[in-house]
């Protein structure tokens, strides 16, 4: 249940991502709104999902998420260009992510660390 909360977590920051750049430096109001939604249900659900996964694995998924997700939907729909390499790489960026979702080290918490 945590790794879906990430992976979710990730196609907000997707929206985020895009809202930023579509708010126009936050001078048009829906994707300033969109913005915000989409920011406070990223970190929120990437939050609750840190109760149970290690902060590095959790966080590079995040962001792999995150990033793969935006460079594709501005190359589809933003005019952003395509290239051979971005798509290479974009590509490299989910096997990762992947990757870390699959492996030992990414697996959920056994002991918690002491509470401050």
């Amino acid at each position: 249940m945590a790794w879906l909360l990430v992976t979710v977590a990730g196609l907000f920051e997707t929206g985020f991502a895009v809202s930023l750049a579509l708010s126009d430096g936050f001078t048009r109001l829906w994707p300033t709104i969109g913005f915000c939604v989409f920011a406070l249900a990223s970190f929120g659900l990437l939050t609750l999902s840190l109760k149970k996964l290690d902060v590095g694995p959790a966080y590079a998924v995040w962001t792999g998420i995150g990033a793969s997700g935006t460079a594709i939907y501005g190359m589809a729909f933003l005019g952003d260009v395509v290239s051979t390499l971005k798509i290479v790489s974009i590509a490299l960026v989910i096997v990762g992510t992947v990757g870390l979702q699959f492996s030992g080290s990414a697996g959920e918490r056994g002991a918690r660390p002491p509470q401050l």
